[in-house]
Parts: structure tokens; C-alpha cells; sequence
């Protein structure tokens, strides 16, 4: 029984000598509010307030600087420095004084804008339709002057037309043409509307194919 007390013993001596070693903060500081890892807090106490009595900073722990209170210079973005707010540019080269509300004040003013309203409304000009020209060198059929001539719509019949093979002939002498507008001047060209040779108006409106006056007059009225 003895020898295991003994052996006992000798396994908690070795246990506690393998132990890490806790660092003591306190370690040769004789004031034990000064452990706080500086070798002397007074000190650093008395180097603050005489540091901050003169409006600077303690060298010894500098503070944090709080860069997002201090206006950055132009030539912050690369040498990283701190100064002046970049001043507001006026007048750069590219940008017009119509752009400034002062240069164009200064130029002219509400009366002077007035003035020039009026000036050109005593200008200003409205141009009355007259009769359409005829046009030189052809015998061709105006089709323009015929639309505004007439006043009927298209559909309304106002010349008799036989209805023989109508259909037939109507799709026969409209499949001739590129246009309606060219289907028009041959059929007025032909004796149209009193007459319909090729059988392009079966429903004597006078109007050839799917030619329409309409636009024409549309035009005119504004």
C-alpha cells in the first residue's frame, strides 16, 4: 500500500511539471490596476492628457483615424493624402451657356423672349391650297385633279354598266396593272367614267380597280 501511495506521488509530480506555464499580464507591475500591457499605465495616462490639453494625439497608442469625416483632395485617390474638398468647376470647356441659367439671364430676359414670340408670329404665314398645275409634256389623265373634282364615295354607282361577265372582265383588266393609280389614268384615258371599255368600274362609281379618291382629298382638307 505504501509503495503505490509513493508511486502515486511521483505521477503527479511529472503531471505538474508538463503543465504550460499561464503568462502573468501583472508580471513587474507594482500597481495592480496597471496590468493591461504596458509597462507603466501612468505613463501613458499623463502622456494623454497633455496631449490632448495641446489639441494632438498621444504618440505613444495612436488612436483610429476616421477617414470619412475628413474631405478628400483631387489627388487623394492615389497618393491617398487628405485636404481640401475638390472645388465645383464653372464654365469647363464643352459646356454651353444655354446650360448656365446666369450667361443666359445675362444675354436676354422675359421681355426680350416675348418680343421675339412675337416676331415670329407676325411671320408666320398660312398658304391656301390653289388649283392643281397641269403637267407639261403629256396627254395622260391627272388623277389628283379627278379625285378632288368628284365628291362621291367609292361604291356610291353614278353611270350604268352592264353586268355581263363582269366579274370576269373586271379581274382581267385589273390584273393588267402594277398600280391602281395606273389603272385610273388608263381607265379615264379610255372614256371614263361615262364610259368603261375594258370593264375596270363594274360598280360605276368611276373609280377604276381599287383606286379611291379619299386620300387625295384627305390631303387637301388638311
Amino acid at each position: 500500500m505504501k509503495r503505490k501511495v509513493i508511486i502515486g506521488l511521483a505521477v503527479a509530480v511529472v503531471v505538474a511539471g508538463c503543465a504550460p506555464r499561464v503568462p502573468d499580464s501583472g508580471a513587474g507591475v507594482v500597481d495592480s490596476g496597471r496590468g493591461v500591457g504596458f509597462s507603466d499605465y501612468s505613463e501613458y495616462e499623463a502622456e494623454r492628457d497633455s496631449a490632448l490639453s495641446d489639441g494632438t494625439r498621444p504618440t505613444t497608442v495612436p488612436g483610429p483615424v476616421d477617414v470619412r469625416a475628413q474631405p478628400l483632395n483631387n489627388d487623394a485617390a492615389v497618393t491617398g493624402e487628405i485636404g481640401p474638398a475638390p472645388q465645383s468647376v464653372s464654365n469647363a470647356v464643352g459646356i454651353s451657356d444655354e446650360n448656365d441659367f446666369d450667361a443666359v439671364s445675362a444675354e436676354r430676359d422675359i421681355d426680350a423672349d416675348a418680343a421675339l414670340i412675337a416676331q415670329n408670329r407676325a411671320q408666320f404665314q398660312v398658304i391656301e391650297p390653289t388649283e392643281l398645275p397641269t403637267r407639261p409634256g403629256t396627254n395622260r389623265p391627272n388623277i389628283v385633279e379627278y379625285a378632288l373634282r368628284t365628291t362621291n364615295p367609292k361604291g356610291a354607282a353614278l353611270y350604268k354598266r352592264s353586268k355581263f361577265r363582269a366579274e370576269a372582265k373586271y379581274n382581267r383588266a385589273c390584273g393588267d396593272y402594277t398600280s391602281a393609280d395606273l389603272a385610273q389614268e388608263d381607265f379615264l384615258a379610255l372614256g371614263g367614267p361615262e364610259k368603261d371599255r375594258k370593264g375596270m368600274d363594274p360598280d360605276g362609281d368611276g373609280f377604276a380597280c381599287t383606286w379611291d379618291p379619299a386620300p387625295f382629298r384627305a390631303a387637301r382638307n388638311g
